[in-house]
């Protein structure tokens, strides 16, 4: 009886002896079993029950073939690092960080997606830098050196030869910006052409043009003028209909013109300083004026209308003698209503004793061929009452040439013959 616990005391001795001599170090709790079998210490990778991924490092792709001696170098596994550059040596020099994964995989080191792993860099590629080659721009690296230092991202940072060699324009003479992107399109594939952003002055219609040297004649672009007239000059000087220089025109050709082709069609904005468009006269199209013909055109009103004048019978103004001023009658809206000054350039109708005393023109001009021939001596002037009021004047004659002569404003001694053979005494 005396045996047993000296046995008890050798097993926990043999159990604490082995916990403090284990190869795995201490607290080492995976069981002996699941590597290795009562017949040896050797471990039989085929009977190997051990499952890595119930650690913290599952092992895929490449790392599932790798020998265990290869990670872990020492029979103390907790001593492996889970870092890739705990075990894999940094081809970058630490230039690209210490993330593996950000481009490579287990299951190859070969990166077959470095275009979109660049978009989530501070300089996504596009255009064509999409399609330069890494060592375009990543100079200090090679295929047996992945130095990836980290580059700029301003345009300047490598294309500084580029700009320096440019002398159309030359560059750093006019000291232009460094960042190409305000004149060049980063997503072009050529520095020219359409790859230029031109949007300050647009290049269309009439302006789009294929040869930069058209506008800019010398290396300094940016001494080139907006102003129309510092290129379209002779074009001015040139024209005839209008003539541009004796009318005295802007030279602001875009107050007129279009950046169409051939100049058309022009709008005359300023046509009131030389003739004010009012009426119907604003809304007449050119050629009813100009004929196609803008030098030379009249701006009196016969100048346009003297046909109308020549034609107009009712009442017929070239027999009658009318004047040719047309505004002196007529509004510049329409031909009618007119306003006829008949008072006071002939005889008073429209007031007076003859006002409301007459309905038609042709009460006292019989004849519409010529208004110049008025009558006094028909139904509104009797002769009878006519020869009576007048019996006491000496050379008293009853025709109308005779009346118009004594009574040029319709009146006598404040008397008047109504149309009804009456004398009204009512003062004029």
């Amino acid at each position: 009886m005396r045996r047993l616990p000296s046995l008890i005391v050798l097993c926990i001795s043999a159990i604490l002896l082995k916990a403090q001599t284990s190869p795995h170090g201490g607290g080492f709790k995976v069981s002996c079993l699941d590597c290795h079998s009562t017949d040896g210490w050797a471990i039989d990778m085929k009977k190997l029950t051990f499952k890595h991924e119930t650690t913290s490092f599952p092992l895929t792709g490449l790392h599932r073939s790798v020998s265990c001696r290869q990670c872990h170098t020492s029979l103390e596994f907790a001593k492996a690092g889970s870092e890739c550059i705990d075990c894999h040596t940094d081809m970058h020099n630490q230039t690209v960080g210490p993330e593996c994964a950000r481009c490579h995989t287990t299951d190859s080191w070969i990166v077959n997606n470095i275009t979109e792993i660049h978009q989530r860099s501070r300089f996504p590629l596009v255009g064509a830098h999409m399609t330069a080659d890494c060592y375009d721009c990543h100079r200090n690296a090679s295929s047996s050196l992945l130095d990836f230092q980290p580059l700029g991202i301003g345009c300047y940072d490598c294309h500084e030869s580029d700009y320096q060699s440019t002398t159309s324009p030359d560059h750093e003479a006019s000291n232009y910006s460094k960042n190409c992107t305000e004149c060049h399109q980063i997503g072009a594939f050529s520095w020219s052409g359409a790859a230029v952003d031109h949007s300050f002055f647009p290049l269309n219609l009439g302006h789009t043009i294929n040869n930069c040297l058209d506008c800019h004649k010398t290396p300094d672009y940016a001494s080139t003028s907006p102003v129309c007239g510092s290129c379209h000059q002779p074009d001015y000087n040139a024209t005839t209909n209008p003539n541009h220089t004796a009318l005295g025109f802007p030279t602001d050709c875009k107050s007129c013109h279009t950046a169409n082709p051939n100049w058309k069609p022009a709008t005359f904005p300023i046509h009131n300083n030389y003739y004010v468009l009012t009426g119907a006269h604003a809304t007449v199209d050119c050629n009813s004026c100009h004929n196609g013909n803008y030098t030379g055109t009249p701006n009196t009103c016969a100048g346009c209308h003297m046909a109308s004048y020549n034609e107009t019978t009712n009442p017929p103004h070239a027999a009658a003698q009318f004047p040719t001023t047309c505004s002196d009658c007529h509004s510049q809206s329409s031909w009618t209503p007119a306003n006829w000054d008949h008072d006071g350039r002939y005889f008073p109708i429209y007031s007076g004793k003859h006002d409301g005393e007459w309905n038609a023109c042709s009460d006292c001009h019989p004849n519409y061929a010529n208004y110049t021939v008025f009558t006094c001596t028909t139904a509104c002037h009797p002769q009878s009452s006519t020869n009576n009021e007048h019996s006491d004047v000496n050379g008293y004659s009853y025709n109308s040439a005779a009346c118009y002569s004594c009574h040029p404003q319709g009146s006598d001694n404040g008397k008047m013959i109504n149309r009804k053979g009456r004398i009204n005494s009512k003062e004029q």
